[in-house]
C-alpha cells in the first residue's frame, strides 16, 4: 500500500518552468520505480519519465531534454523539473508508484501561449 500526494502545479506562462513534488507514504516496496504520467484533456494517460531507485530514468519523447525526473529517497519523494514548457504540456500531471498501482490525485498544470 501507498500514499501519493502530488504538488506544484499552477499556471504558467509558454517557456517557463515549474517543478512538480510527490509524496510518498507506505511500503518501501512500492517506492522501486516511480513516474509521472499525464492526461490531456480529451487524452489518455500517458507516461512521461520514470526513475528507479537506483537512478536511472526513462523520458517520452515529447519531453526529452526538457524535463528532469529525480528522487529523494531519504524523503520518500519524487520531482519532475519540467522546462521549456509549451501549450502542449498542459494537463493533469500524476505520480506513480509502479510496484503497486498507486496512484496519487493529480495536479493540473496548464501553460498558457
Amino acid at each position: 500500500q501507498v500514499q501519493l500526494a502530488e504538488s506544484g502545479g499552477g499556471l504558467v506562462q509558454a517557456g517557463g518552468s515549474m517543478r512538480l513534488s510527490c509524496a510518498a507514504a507506505g511500503d518501501a516496496d512500492c517506492l522501486s520505480t516511480m513516474a509521472w504520467y499525464r492526461q490531456a484533456p480529451g487524452k489518455e494517460r500517458a507516461l512521461v519519465a520514470a526513475i528507479h531507485s537506483g537512478g536511472s530514468t526513462y523520458y517520452t519523447h515529447s519531453v526529452t531534454g526538457r524535463f528532469t525526473i529525480s528522487r529523494d529517497n531519504a524523503k520518500s519523494t519524487v520531482y519532475l523539473q519540467m522546462n521549456s514548457l509549451n501549450p502542449e504540456d498542459t494537463a493533469v500531471y500524476y505520480c506513480h508508484a509502479e510496484a503497486c498501482a498507486g496512484w496519487g490525485k493529480g495536479t493540473l498544470v496548464t501553460v498558457s501561449s
